[in-house]
């Protein structure tokens, strides 16, 4: 039977596509519909049973009993209905059985078509509807095809979907053939007349983070952030970490006991170096921290320009610089600032003001900071509200402006007045220095000679 043979390869299709029956019998019905509509006129009314344990499909024709007909898709004359039953009066409804086979091939080929693009419909809205909200995320799946060069994907999770790494999202030292397992972040879902593509990556440096995420529970738990990432893919990455709980040192939670954590995620990258520093609010400390692993003696910012300068000792210039420029690159790009960077004799050179170039030792500069919670006059709901912002020590908020206060929700502008008040009491007595650091700031027009970034 016709029907038994569509239902039959209707079920093989929807099975296929992963549509429960509800979803099979919806699909179907529809299909009908529009074969219906395409036979007998668009405003036409049915009755659709399908037993999919007998393979049957059951089509009745519903059509209102009138004087005179003016849609012959959905009316007939009384005449004519009493000829099937002389019972028939104006306004009843007959019924009007349709042989599924009285369709032909048009008609099939119609309601076959139907079928196929509401499938195809929701292939589409399924997809977006799991993958809209995932964009950072760590997807696995099998290399089905190279093309071009770019690298066709299927997931493990959800075949149906179009993935590709296209070929500025692969880390070029890498080679995969067609068979071979991987693993890529979603780094957005994009539109195209097929439906949505997922654009996979291992490029980007949310890559990084989602391969950190796998590894570090805390970073699951929402106790540790990756606040910031910088990468020259195949060879360096800096990330820079911040922890929600005192308690937890963020960056031993990313590089693990023995450093297990973090030798996973650089054998996932192929041996790709990887530097984590703690992220700071302040823009100079964090600048100091980022340019790691050299020791930088002093900082100088200029918060118009957004421009760092960085004073270095002879011995730790070529290690702030990196290769080919490299490390003070990647510092450049985490802080979001640009750095200069001076020799300490450059700096004297150009008038800095600065004897001493040794940095201070690590303990001395957390032992001078006091945390916000420990200031007198601050209320825990202020506290509160710059923690939730990031802010956690005197240090952070040292070099907040009024507007920088105003934009964390809670902070009115009477309470930034305090705040900025508060800071300027406790900052009193070292004034002086202040001034010849604002000195320093200013003596910037000489030529660079040691490095930079933008």
């Amino acid at each position: 039977m016709i029907g038994s043979d569509i239902l039959n390869a209707i079920r093989e299709l929807t099975n296929s596509k992963q549509l429960d029956r509800s979803e099979l019998h919806g699909l179907l019905e529809d299909g009908i519909h529009a074969a219906l509509a395409k036979k007998h006129g668009p405003n036409v009314q049915a009755e659709v049973e399908i037993d999919e344990d007998r393979g049957q499909i059951r089509i009745v024709l519903l059509k209102t009993v009138v004087e005179e007909v003016t849609d012959p898709s959905r009316e007939v004359s009384v005449e004519d209905a009493r000829f099937e039953d002389p019972e028939f009066q104006v306004g009843d409804m007959m019924e009007i059985p349709v042989d599924f086979a009285e369709f032909g091939r048009t008609a099939v080929q119609a309601a076959k078509q139907r079928i196929i693009q509401r499938v195809r419909e929701g292939e589409r809205t399924r997809i977006r509807d799991e993958f809209a909200g995932r964009v950072g995320d760590l997807l696995s799946g099998e290399i089905q095809q190279i093309e071009r060069g770019k690298l066709v994907v299927m997931l493990n999770k959800f075949r149906e979907a179009e993935a590709i790494i296209p070929y500025r999202e692969q880390n070029h030292r890498e080679h995969f053939h067609q068979g071979e397992p991987i693993r890529a972040v979603l780094k957005r879902v994009e539109e195209t007349p097929k439906g949505p593509r997922l654009i996979l990556s291992r490029a980007d440096p949310l890559f990084v983070k989602a391969l950190f995420k796998l590894e570090v529970p805390e970073i699951q738990q929402n106790i540790v952030e990756i606040r910031a990432a910088a990468r020259e893919v195949g060879s360096r990455t800096k990330i820079a970490v911040f922890s929600r709980d005192d308690s937890i040192d963020p960056v031993g939670a990313c590089v693990g006991l023995k450093g297990s954590r973090v030798q996973a995620v650089v054998n996932e990258l192929n041996g790709e170096r990887i530097d984590i520093v703690p992220w700071s609010a302040d823009p100079e400390r964090f600048a100091k921290l980022a340019l790691a692993p050299a020791r930088v003696a002093r900082v100088f910012s200029d918060p118009t320009a957004k421009t760092i300068q960085a004073v270095v000792d002879e011995d730790q210039l070529s290690l702030a610089i990196g290769r080919n420029g490299q490390n003070v690159r990647l510092a450049s790009e985490l802080t979001g600032w640009k750095i200069d960077l001076y020799s300490s004799r450059e700096w004297l050179d150009r008038g800095g003001d600065a004897p001493l170039f040794a940095p201070l030792p690590e303990e001395a500069d957390e032992a001078a900071d006091v945390k916000l919670s420990e200031i007198e006059g601050m209320s825990p709901a202020t506290v509160a509200v710059l923690e939730d912002g990031g802010y956690r020590t005197l240090n952070d908020i040292i070099d907040l402006e009024r507007e920088d206060l105003l934009r964390l929700p809670g902070i009115a502008p009477e309470e930034a007045d305090r705040i900025i008040a508060m800071i300027e009491e406790l900052t009193e007595e070292g004034g002086e220095e202040s001034g010849a650091d604002d000195g320093a700031r200013e003596s910037n027009d000489a030529p660079r000679r040691g490095g930079s970034a933008a």
